[in-house]
């Protein structure tokens, strides 16, 4: 258990220096999941030490995996060793599944379970997970012949009676990657082809994966209409008899690596370079939007780890100009958006991000939470149907905030500290475990001192 710990920051100095990214959550929970429904064993190195990423390991345990942990070659990473149960071979677990905290593995993890015929499972989690909606998921599992329920209000505990699945096209109102790959790991146990169409490209990562065990999947681009729009896409997957997740190695994470380079930017002389970092291009609106801003940034790729783009980000303070965030950019923006409301508290103009309805329903309603934060610490944020605006003042006061249980709240909150005037007070920091453990630790190392 987490547990709520309370922490402190405050200006000392500017941050400065280089760290290795933590690994990429996004990506280690896919790893887990493809590689206990995968045939034979595979081996993830890199792969997050976190409280999200545990559950997903104790998840595949109960349905049948074997699971070996050791440590990694890097701080807050572990090298995972899976014997897989083959697609359709998830055992049936006696009592509910915990997935704790982790939003991303009662999604997926839901897809795979709708297949496993005459089987049936009940995914549980924590307070938040059972605020987060799952109807989402639900109606078209059922729509493919699954018997799924969920609490009232279309929330978690979910029961899933696994069932003979059979392929749909499902339209997605909002682009959610939880949701697709949901629907697309459900398809590999369907009869006929699958086929997923997003309003707007999100994150890809479960596709590359899928293709690297050797399941067949097509991408469709869609060319915008209008300049600005966004970029439509329809995903089909076919059928798999199996699949056999190659070893792999877990690149870092963006979403994670966001902070420390917002701290740079934002303290007087801050300069902090983050190595190993993802740039897949469904994950790095953030760099798009911080160039817009006049962020003095600069990116170098040096590589590929299990089909994903590498480099290094680098962020050196500088003044910032306001910008405006389109729906369009939220969906490879998602996890950064709050940091983008504490960076136009320092920057000229206003600051607003639109199109981001879909930031109600994460681990708690940042939009709420980030404007009450903001506000709390001496910003001026006003909330929006979907999103925020927020004024830039030239800098915060400080104060104190709640993180709600929110692990992107607290590390906000963490970064503003170090820019503010008078040091941020951060409640239930310790929140900050669910993504990223060694967070503190990192962040505390780019300080002077």
């Amino acid at each position: 258990m987490r547990g709520r710990v309370d922490a402190h920051f405050a200006a000392v100095g500017p941050p400065a220096g280089r760290l290795e990214a933590p690994p990429d959550k996004s990506i280690s929970h896919r790893a887990a999941l493809l590689g206990a429904f995968g045939d034979g064993s595979t081996r993830v190195s890199g792969y997050l030490d976190s409280a999200d990423t545990r559950s997903t390991l104790s998840a595949i345990e109960a349905l049948g995996a074997a699971v070996e942990v050791r440590p990694g070659d890097r701080g807050g990473a572990l090298d995972v060793g899976i014997g897989g149960f083959g697609i359709a071979g998830a055992a049936e677990p006696v009592g509910a599944i915990d997935v704790g905290n982790a939003g991303t593995l009662i999604r997926l993890l839901a897809g795979l379970l709708a297949g496993q015929e005459g089987r049936g499972f009940r995914l549980d989690g924590d307070g938040s997970i059972r605020m987060r909606p799952m109807a989402r998921i639900a109606e078209p599992l059922r729509e493919m012949g699954a018997a799924v329920e969920t609490a009232p209000g279309g929330r978690p505990p979910l029961a899933i009676d696994g069932g003979r699945l059979h392929a749909i096209h499902h339209e997605m109102p909002v682009a959610s990657a939880q949701v697709k790959s949901c629907l697309l790991l459900a398809g590999l146990l369907a009869e006929g082809r699958t086929t997923v169409r997003e309003p707007a490209a999100s994150r890809d990562h479960s596709e590359r994966m899928l293709r690297a065990a050797g399941a067949a999947v097509r991408v469709e681009r869609e060319r915008p209409s209008l300049p600005g729009d966004p970029v439509r896409s329809t995903i089909a997957v076919e059928p798999a008899e199996g699949i056999a997740l190659p070893p792999m190695r877990v690149p870092g994470d963006l979403s994670s690596a966001a902070f420390h380079l917002a701290a740079a930017l934002l303290v007087p002389g801050g300069d902090v370079t983050v190595a190993g970092v993802g740039l897949n291009p469904t994950r790095i609106g953030l760099l798009g939007v911080l160039n817009r801003m006049g962020a003095d940034i600069e990116v170098v790729e040096e590589g590929r780890e299990g089909g994903e783009p590498v480099g290094s980000v680098r962020a050196r303070h500088g003044g910032l100009a306001a910008a405006r965030v389109v729906a369009a950019e939220v969906p490879a923006t998602i996890d950064e958006l709050p940091l983008v409301g504490l960076l136009g508290c320092f920057a000229e103009g206003t600051t607003h991000v639109g199109g981001a309805a879909e930031l109600r329903h994460k681990e708690s309603d940042r939009i709420a939470g980030a404007v009450d934060a903001i506000n709390a610490i001496g910003g001026d944020a006003e909330p929006l149907e979907d999103g925020f605006a927020v004024r830039g003042t030239g800098g915060i006061r400080g104060g104190e905030i709640d993180a709600r249980g929110d692990h992107r709240l607290a590390m906000l909150g963490a970064v503003a500290g170090l820019a503010s005037r008078e040091g941020v007070t951060v409640r239930d920091f310790g929140c900050a475990r669910v993504s990223y453990p060694g967070f503190e630790g990192d962040l505390r190392s780019l300080l002077p001192g």
